[in-house]
């Protein structure tokens, strides 16, 4: 596989450098999957810095997050939470305990069921994801700045169906 003719960059190096000690192995996957690795630690840094701006953790942004996704008013029971953030509800009863302490969530009996609690995003959960939410996308952008509209919808579709094949995450 030829690799893009343009600029080149630190995993071209890599990759030149393992095709030709070991020539007997595909290394062509490492040209994309590489790449992915290494734009994930940037994203990683965008994103600790975006929500540490407003004194969030990645894990707190990602309940407030999902609750604030979930619409008005802003609650899901400690169960939808866990799949949606894909953590154990034991994970998650330790999350909910912490933004609660904090004041960015705060739990209430389920209507239906007398047995379960709500988790509600506050005021000032509110406030703070969509601070944080903000800051990230902007931080976003810049990371996708060298890709024109239509490279980034192309990029986004073929990491879909890669992570379709993985992940099992179609939604209809």
């Amino acid at each position: 596989m030829a690799d893009d003719p343009g600029p080149r960059d630190e995993v071209d190096v890599v990759v030149e450098a393992w095709a030709r000690e070991r020539p007997d192995l595909d290394v062509n996957p490492m040209r994309v999957l590489s790449r992915v690795t290494r734009l994930a630690r940037h994203l990683d840094r965008q994103r600790a810095a975006a929500f540490s701006a407003h004194d969030l953790e990645p894990w707190e942004f990602d309940v407030l997050a999902a609750l604030r996704r979930a619409g008005s008013p802003n609650q899901l029971s400690p169960g939808q939470l866990s799949r949606e953030t894909m953590v154990t509800s034991g994970t998650m009863t330790n999350r909910v305990d912490r933004l609660a302490a904090r004041g960015l969530v705060h739990r209430e009996l389920h209507p239906d069921d007398k047995r379960g609690v709500l988790v509600r995003l506050t005021d000032a959960g509110q406030a703070a994801v969509d601070a944080a939410l903000a800051d990230l996308l902007a931080a976003e952008q810049r990371l996708l700045a060298g890709l024109d509209a239509d490279d980034q919808q192309q990029l986004a579709s073929a990491l879909r169906r890669l992570l379709l094949v993985y992940g099992g995450d179609a939604v209809t």
